[in-house]
C-alpha cells in the first residue's frame, strides 16, 4: 500500500482506525455525531485518568510526601546510593518488584511527558497531579546523573531481589548501585535519559523556568555523553540488567529518539543537523512497529513528523513518510501489516506485558492524528483500545485495577499483595512472603490505576499471582494511556 500524498495518508488512518478498531480523532468541538449531538461514552474515561496518574504513587520509592493518596504505601529504600557513596533515594519500581531499573523509568519519564504535552491541557484537575508524577521521577533522574559522564542505571540486585516476595518497606536484599561511564558506556539508557529531562523540561517550562532549566541543561550533557562514548549498557552490565531489561534492539533508536526531544526542548539547529546527517545509521528507516521501553523508533518517527506537519520543517518530510508506514504496518491485510488481533480485537504483539505495546500505540495513533488535525488533514474517530482495557473484552474484565467492577485481585505485585505496614507492623522476611505469592487470595491493598499485562491471544485471563507475564503491571505500561485517557475524557465531555 503505497503512501504518496497526505490525503492517501488520511485514507490510510481512516481504514486503520475503523479496521483495527483503534483512534481516530474527534472534531475540535467535541466528540459529536454528524448532526452535533454528543456521542455517549461507554465509559468514565475521567475515572480512568485520575487512576491510572494515582497508581504513580504506589510505585514510589523513597521518603514519601505528607500528601501521599495511596494511603498503604510507606518510606522505602532511604540508604539507596549509599553503597557508592551517591544518594540515589525516591524514584520509581519498575513494576512488582523492589528494584529501581533506570532504563525503563526514564522511558516512563518521557512519555508521561508527552503525555501531559499533547493532552496537559484537557487534564484540568489533574494536570497538577501529572506534573507531580513527572517530577518525582526526573528528580531521582537528576540524581542519577549528577556525575559527568556517570549514570547510575540500577538500584537493587535484581535476581537477589526476584528471589524475596517482600514489601517494599522490608526489604533487606542488596541495594547494589550499578553506573555506566565512558568506560562502560549505555548510550541507549543515557539516551532515554537525555529525552526523558528534555521532554519534562518543557511540561515545566512555564509552571516552574528554574526547574525546566536544570531539566534542560542536564539532558544536553546527558546527551552529548550518550553520543559520544556508543555502546549498549548491556553489554557491561549483562549479567545485571539482563533478561529484566537488556537493550535488544540497540542504542541507535535512542540516539535519535534524543535528539529528536532535545530538537523539539531546544529549536537548536545543532539537533536538527545530527537528525539529517544520523538519521538513517541510527535506523530512521527501518522497518519496525514495536513501541516501547526498548525500541523507540516509531516513537521517534511520529515525534518528528509533528516537525514537519505542524511546524513545517521541511527537511523532516521524510519522517512523516515514514510515521505512514508505521500506520499502515497496523493493518490488518494490507500488504505490509504485520499486526495481529486476537478475537476480542486486542492488539497482540506478545505474551509478556502485552498491554504495554497496545498503551504506547494507542497513544502513538492519536498523536499523529492529532499532528494530521493540526496541519489540516482532518480525521473522526473513537477509542475502543482502551475500551477493551477498561472492560469491553469477552471477559467483561477492565485490566486497570480499581476501574469498574471487575478487575484483577491477585495481582503480580509485592507491596500490593502482602499486609501493608498498618495492617502488619512487623517485618515479613524475604522467604516468608511466598506462601502469600502463591495462594488464591485477593491482594489486600488495591494498587489503583495499575494496568497489567493482560490476556492472552485468546482473551483468556487467569488472575495469577504467579504469572508476571499477564498479571504484573508497570509504569511504563500506564504512562502512554495518561494521555489517551485524558483526551477521551475531554472528547466526551467528561473533563
Amino acid at each position: 500500500m503505497a503512501i504518496s500524498s497526505s490525503r492517501s495518508t488520511l485514507l490510510v488512518i481512516l481504514l486503520l482506525l475503523t479496521t483495527f478498531a483503534a483512534f481516530l480523532l474527534p472534531s475540535s468541538h467535541g466528540a459529536h455525531n454528524h448532526r452535533g449531538r454528543p456521542r455517549t461514552a461507554s465509559h468514565n474515561y475521567r475515572d480512568a485518568l485520575t487512576k491510572s496518574i494515582l497508581f504513580f504513587e504506589g510505585q514510589r520509592s523513597g521518603k514519601l510526601p505528607p500528601n501521599q493518596r495511596m494511603s498503604w504505601r510507606r518510606d522505602s529504600g532511604l540508604t539507596d546510593g549509599s553503597a557508592m557513596n551517591v544518594d540515589l533515594v525516591g524514584g520509581y519500581y519498575d513494576a512488582g518488584d523492589n528494584v529501581k531499573f533506570g532504563f525503563p523509568m526514564a522511558f516512563t519519564a518521557t512519555m508521561l511527558s508527552w503525555s501531559v504535552l499533547e493532552f496537559g491541557g484537557l487534564m484540568k484537575g489533574e494536570l497538577q497531579n501529572a506534573r507531580e508524577a513527572i517530577r518525582w521521577g526526573t528528580d531521582y533522574l537528576l540524581k542519577a546523573t549528577s556525575h559527568p559522564d556517570t549514570i547510575f542505571v540500577q538500584v537493587g540486585d535484581a535476581k537477589k531481589d526476584h528471589a524475596c516476595w517482600e514489601r517494599p518497606e522490608d526489604m533487606d536484599t542488596p541495594r547494589s548501585v550499578y553506573k555506566v561511564d565512558k568506560n562502560s558506556p549505555g548510550s541507549d539508557v543515557a539516551g532515554e535519559t537525555a529525552a526523558a529531562l528534555a521532554a519534562a523540561s518543557l511540561v515545566f517550562r512555564r509552571s516552574d523556568p528554574n526547574y525546566s532549566k536544570v531539566l534542560l541543561k542536564r539532558a544536553i550533557r546527558v546527551f552529548q555523553f550518550a553520543d559520544k562514548y556508543r555502546g549498549p549498557y548491556s553489554n557491561g552490565l549483562k549479567s545485571v540488567v539482563c533478561p529484566f531489561y537488556c537493550s535488544y534492539s540497540g542504542y541507535q533508536d535512542e540516539l535519535l529518539w534524543g535528539a529528536a526531544w532535545l530538537h523539539r526542548a531546544t529549536k537548536n539547529p545543532t539537533y536538527l543537523n545530527y537528525i539529517q546527517v544520523n538519521g538513517q545509521i541510527l535506523g530512521a528507516a527501518e522497518f519496525d512497529n514495536t513501541f516501547g521501553w526498548d525500541n523507540k523508533h516509531v516513537g521517534a518517527r511520529i515525534l518528528l513528523s509533528k516537525a514537519f506537519l505542524v511546524q513545517r520543517v521541511q527537511s523532516l518530510h521524510d519522517y512523516k513518510g515514514h510515521a505512514d508506514n508505521f500506520i499502515c504496518s497496523l493493518i490488518p491485510g494490507a500488504p505490509s501489516s504485520s499486526t495481529q488481533i486476537d478475537a476480542g480485537g486486542l492488539l497482540f504483539k506478545m505474551s509478556d506485558d502485552n498491554m504495554q505495546y497496545v498503551t504506547s500505540t494507542s497513544f502513538l495513533l492519536l498523536a499523529y492524528a492529532k499532528y494530521l488535525t493540526s496541519a489540516r488533514k482532518f480525521v473522526n474517530c473513537g477509542g475502543t483500545i482502551v475500551d477493551y482495557i477498561l472492560g469491553d473484552n469477552p471477559l467483561r474484565m477492565s485490566y486497570m485495577v480499581g476501574y469498574g467492577p471487575r478487575y484483577p485481585q491477585r495481582i503480580h505485585h509485592r507491596g500490593s499483595s502482602l499486609p501493608s505496614k498498618a495492617a502488619h507492623p512487623a517485618k515479613i522476611e524475604c522467604s516468608a512472603g511466598f506462601g502469600i505469592m502463591n495462594s488464591g487470595s485477593p491482594n489486600p491493598n488495591v494498587l489503583v490505576g495499575a494496568v497489567v499485562g493482560g490476556p492472552d491471544s485468546r482473551d483468556r485471563f487467569p488472575d495469577q499471582r504467579s504469572d508476571y507475564e499477564q498479571s504484573e503491571p508497570s509504569t511504563y505500561m500506564n504512562a502512554p494511556l495518561v494521555g489517551s485517557l485524558a483526551y477521551l475524557a475531554h472528547s466526551f465531555g467528561q473533563l
